[in-house]
């Protein structure tokens, strides 16, 4: 069975999806309330998108935030610097290791 780990908000609590999960054969695992920590990695993510440009822009329809949220994405994993890599980008690593 999959599982989907989702926090308690009440956009995962709603009666929809746990219908469409249970029908789908995914199972909702629920964090405990208050430990973000305990999904740190989608907790990251969604701050980050949140704050560098869902909030900064006003779309027009879903496939506009769908079109620039492919580009952002594209960006953010192969051309942005990554203090992980020592400030280098993923395409810059993968050349010195070529």
């Amino acid at each position: 069975m999959h599982s989907i780990r989702c926090d308690n908000g009440p956009e995962y609590v709603s009666g929809k999806l746990l219908a469409w999960a249970e029908n789908h054969g995914i199972h909702l695992a629920f964090i405990q309330p208050g430990k973000p920590q305990q999904n740190a990695y989608v907790e990251r993510y969604n701050r980050t998108v949140r704050y560098d440009w869902l909030a900064q822009h006003l779309f027009e329809s879903t496939e506009e935030v769908q079109n620039y949220a492919t580009r952002w994405l594209w960006h953010y994993n192969n051309e942005r610097p990554n203090m992980g890599l020592g400030g280098i980008t993923p395409q810059q690593k993968l050349a010195m290791v070529a």
